[in-house]
């Protein structure tokens, strides 16, 4: 397996829009180009599977066992030509002393050479002790090769480029200048997506075409060709179900996108048919036995969103006739009375006794551990453990006010802050809706749970239709 990481000095280096460059550049060269992503992350990987054209799959210790993390990067790098790992924040940084979370970590797990992007602006003999540094910290890591990024012109180059060939052994496999065509909005976790897929492919070749003149793609590939083979590592059983036993719509639009795509695969595999839903656009709810509405930023679109009223009171009437629902963050919002910002005030579905507010600051984020209650809905025959503790992850700018006191939460917040800081997780009927971002994984199989309680209720309803015509 032909594979590297681009990892960095420190967060905000620009190894994003450089791991974007390169697997668009080697995309346009003819490589197939498969993209990963360390961390709980949505948009990151939006970005890179279209620069790859290639689904983005992410790698994470804190809802991963190290054999999940090597069977995953096993089973989607598998046939391809280079297999790209974007990490995040610096190459050692960490949330414990040992850095057993870190990109390091991963690089070392699963044998990766690490492509180290530096924030050059201002440095010029002082990025040799950096560079030797980064190198002694951690023998085990094989930094193969440095990209210098940000540089001030060919003049600043000449001396990084001295600098590093004189007093280290790294190879300089390239140097970025300045150029406002490199740099993207940051908005909320990561890089924020324009509102159109063409534009987005526009922004991506053009950064391409910046990374090709100033990367040798060529020393880059060599580097990815010379990582050892990986071995070991439970690959997922993600075989799409031939026999689809419920039909699930998925909220897919400007609105809402963040959807893991091995977790979309995890649906079909268990046996649900997928249909996307345009909540901007769409007048009406398809035919469908389940909806599942995923995260992203309803705010910046929730005109668009209220004045859709024909859908939003089609998912309101579908709930209350007791619809199978999962929403996330986003979709929690959908589904709350209001969502309020920048002074503007717009209905949504209104199921949820509650309204949704934006404020400047996080309301929660990071990684998450939750315990069910007796009230977490997805308990069924098929599928009936006891309540258990798992971990995710959460990330909202966003938080609930005026929620009602009568309403029943799945969850009790080990760690996080979920809607109240002790809870998350509001169940109303069917619905379940909640902060925190699930990830299908060995101790978390919720995409099966959720369709085997989706089937469950359309089995039940089925039965009674029956005996109402027999009555």
């Amino acid at each position: 397996m032909s594979h590297l990481m681009i990892s960095a000095g420190h967060k905000s280096s620009g190894k994003t829009t450089i791991s974007l460059g390169l697997c668009a550049a080697l995309s346009k060269k003819g490589f197939n180009v498969q993209p990963f992503k360390k961390g709980p992350d949505y948009i990151d990987p939006m970005w890179l599977g279209l620069a790859a054209d290639n689904d983005c799959h992410n790698l994470d210790f804190h809802s991963m066992s190290k054999d999940e993390i090597r069977g995953t990067f096993r089973q989607f790098g598998h046939g391809a030509d280079i297999s790209l790992i974007e990490g995040n924040k610096g190459l050692y940084d960490g949330l414990d002393l040992e850095g057993r979370n870190s990109n390091a970590a991963l690089a070392r797990l699963i044998k990766a050479p690490v492509v180290l992007v530096i924030d050059a602006q201002g440095m010029t003999r002082g990025i040799a002790p950096l560079i030797l540094g980064y190198q002694a910290f951690d023998k085990r890591i094989n930094i193969a090769g440095v990209i210098l990024n940000k540089l001030g012109g060919r003049r600043h180059e000449g001396k990084l480029r001295a600098v590093i060939e004189h007093y280290t052994d790294v190879p300089v496999i390239g140097a970025v200048h300045k150029d406002p065509q490199l740099v993207i909005d940051e908005q909320h976790l990561g890089l924020m997506p324009t509102h159109t897929l063409d534009e987005t492919k526009q922004r991506i070749n053009a950064i391409a075409t910046q990374i090709e003149d100033q990367v040798d793609l060529e020393k880059l590939k060599d580097i990815a060709d010379l990582a050892p083979a990986i071995k070991q590592g439970r690959v997922l059983n993600l075989v799409t179900n031939k026999k689809t036993d419920v039909t699930i719509g998925i909220a897919k639009d400007n609105a809402f996108g963040f959807y893991y795509p091995s977790d979309l695969m995890a649906l079909e595999s268990a046996g649900a048919k997928l249909v996307n839903i345009n909540t901007l656009t769409d007048k009406k709810l398809p035919e469908i036995d389940g909806l599942f509405i995923g995260g992203g930023f309803p705010e910046s679109f929730m005109a668009e969103l209220s004045h859709n009223e024909s859908l939003k009171s089609d998912i309101a009437l579908a709930i209350e006739n007791e619809l199978p629902v999962y929403a996330e963050c986003g979709g929690l919002m959908y589904l709350t009375r209001n969502i309020n910002w920048k002074e503007k005030n717009y209905p949504m579905v209104g199921v949820i006794p509650a309204d949704s507010e934006m404020c400047e600051k996080p309301q929660g984020r990071g990684y998450v551990r939750l315990k069910e209650t007796e009230d977490f809905l997805w308990k069924t025959p098929k599928n009936n453990t006891d309540s258990k503790e798992f971990c995710a992850h959460e990330f909202h700018y966003s938080r609930l006010t005026n929620i009602d006191n009568s309403v029943k939460f799945a969850y009790k917040v080990l760690r996080g802050t979920g809607i109240t800081g002790f809870e998350d997780g509001i169940v109303y009927k069917n619905v379940l809706a909640s902060y925190t971002h699930l990830r299908d994984v060995t101790h978390n199989r919720w995409a099966k749970r959720f369709v085997d309680f989706v089937k469950q209720i359309k089995s039940e309803r089925s039965l009674s239709s029956k005996n109402r015509q027999i009555q």
